[in-house]
């Protein structure tokens, strides 16, 4: 199988579908967006209490803010998977852990970016700038 390699994790690692999206989209942040990439990590571990045991859970994507708090929680599917509202829940429910302003889901054809604010859930039409998610 063909491999690419992950910036964040320092590795080649197998370029399935859902890989090549990932890619594509700590690209995006990276160019795009100005995240450092020091400030971003790719699978990482979440830990839902007793839920780990049953079933490992890792956020796609994660991008910390200067204080190192998560600023943005990405999950990212194969292109040929809608982003649907399982998609949308599975990415509301890891950012209960991660208590992130941004939560993104992606495909790679498709990308919906939320931003919570005091409670409130706003779909931006645009990725932010690192500059502006670090700002209080």
């Amino acid at each position: 199988m063909a491999q690419i390699w992950d910036p964040l994790r320092k590795k080649m690692v197998a370029l399935t579908p859902e890989e090549r999206v990932r890619q594509w989209f700590i690209a995006v942040l990276h160019e795009e967006a100005g995240v450092p990439f020091p400030m971003m990590a790719s699978e990482v571990s979440l830990s839902f209490g007793q839920m780990l045991e049953k079933k490992p859970y890792r956020a796609d994507i994660v991008v910390w803010d200067r204080t190192l708090h998560p600023a943005i929680v990405v999950e990212c599917k194969r292109p040929d998977i809608p982003l649907t509202q399982a998609v949308a829940d599975q990415a509301f429910r890891y950012n209960q852990v991660l208590e992130s302003p941004y939560i993104i889901i992606t495909n790679g054809k498709s990308t919906y970016i939320a931003h919570r604010r005091a409670g409130q859930t706003e779909f931006l039409s645009a990725l932010p700038k690192y500059e502006e998610i670090c700002q209080p």
